[in-house]
């Protein structure tokens, strides 16, 4: 079906056009409010600055499809529309019901999406700089890798939403609730979050500077050498939160409840943060020792926190017993996924460990051993390591390993 088709029987009051075949269509401008394109291919139809207003789009594939300007007000019924690739600059989505929608890798700056209707929604790697998400229903959206520079997010429902390396700067971010996520190195300088609830957060080496955290609920939060450097901080609650080496110049802290339950004074964490230092991490080789032949090096130099992680072995939490008794591959994997839960939950990752320790039933198990451990550890920046064979381990297990890290 061609554009002069469609606008034709639209005209004759037609508005049902399900599973209808308009790739490539030119309906630039049209006024097709109230159609129903359900499961209707559109795959890079020119719809820029198109009427759609209360249409439904339920399975429409709009993929690299033009929507700039287009006015998808109060689309109803619109669940897993596929925009992927699609331009949507300017375009006017508020109020429309968009449910599990695929939006990956489109264009939706400056867009205006509020109170948006968007559960389950997947925005990876999307460009939505200036976009307006506010009141809208993210809950279980998808932001991987997306751009949200100054977006609007105040009051939006992020339930559940996934934020892995997303960038946040200078987003609004006015009273959400962020408890509990993991935001370890986002980039959130300038980023307005005053009122947001942030309790347990990961903000662990996160961007901050010039952030705007006034009045936030901070208790308990991982801000570890984060960078706070000239933010806004006015009456926000740090109660136990971790601040090790967090950069705090410039940042202001009036009527701030700090992690030991006392309120900001000036001259007493001022003196702290001068004397506190934030890890540092140093390899140490030398052509007078033998060179390392394997995933791991001479030795490391560091200063920090040290945190001593007890053997582990091969026990899955969900069976709680050992798994794979004869497989002793399989058991390093296991022994590796319950190392890195104890780093994880202690704020640190395989980068900040500096020394470890195999155990061995038996050295001929070896070359399996490390081909597993050599996956979790970079050559170059690998920690020092030893490696011995025992008689006997706990549970007769295969192989067991503990590490050291400095956070």
């Amino acid at each position: 079906m061609d554009a002069e088709e469609l606008l034709e029987k639209y005209a004759k009051g037609q508005r049902s056009f399900q599973s209808a075949m308009l790739r490539g269509v030119d309906l630039k401008g049209a006024d097709l409010s109230g159609i129903d394109l359900s499961s209707a291919n559109l795959t890079a139809a020119e719809l820029n600055e198109a009427n759609l207003t209360g249409a439904t789009l339920n399975s429409t594939n709009l993929t690299k499809a033009s929507l700039t300007g287009a006015n998808l007000s109060g689309l109803v019924t619109s669940n897993s529309a596929n925009f992927t690739y699609a331009h949507l600059c300017g375009a006017d989505l508020s109020k429309a019901n968009l449910n599990f929608a695929n939006f990956s890798n489109a264009n939706l700056n400056e867009a205006n999406l509020s109170d948006a209707q968007l559960t389950g929604a997947n925005f990876t790697e999307a460009s939505l700089i200036e976009v307006c998400l506010s009141r809208a229903k993210l809950n279980g959206a998808n932001l991987t890798q997306a751009n949200l520079t100054e977006a609007d997010l105040s009051r939006a429902d992020i339930t559940g939403l996934t934020i892995k390396d997303t960038n946040l700067q200078g987003a609004k971010l006015r009273g959400v609730n962020l408890s509990k996520y993991d935001l370890s190195g986002i980039n959130l300088a300038e980023a307005d979050l005053a009122g947001a609830e942030l309790i347990a957060i990961n903000l662990r080496k996160a961007c901050l500077q010039g952030a705007i955290l006034e009045r936030t609920g901070l208790q308990r939060a991982n801000l570890m050498r984060a960078n706070l450097e000239g933010a806004k901080l006015k009456r926000a609650d740090l109660t136990d939160a971790n601040t090790y080496g967090m950069n705090i110049k410039d940042a202001d802290f009036t009527g701030t409840i700090m992690p030991d339950g006392e309120f900001y004074k000036p001259e007493i964490y001022q003196q702290q943060s001068q004397t506190e230092t934030s890890m540092t991490r140093k390899i140490i080789r030398t052509d007078k020792a033998p060179a390392p032949v394997g995933p791991y090096n001479q030795a490391i130099a560091a200063t920090g926190t040290m945190l001593f992680v007890a053997g582990q072995i091969a026990i899955d939490i969900r069976l709680n017993d050992i798994v794979y008794t004869d497989d002793v591959a399989k058991q390093t994997e296991q022994v590796m996924a319950n190392l890195e839960a104890i780093l994880t939950e202690a704020g640190a990752t395989w980068l900040d460990v500096v020394k470890t320790t195999v155990f061995l039933k038996d050295m001929n198990d070896f070359a399996a051993v490390n081909a597993v451990y050599a996956k979790y550890f970079d050559a170059e920046t690998a920690p020092a390591r030893a490696c011995v064979e025992v008689s006997r381990l706990p549970k007769d297990v295969l192989v067991e390993i503990d590490c050291i890290a400095v956070i």
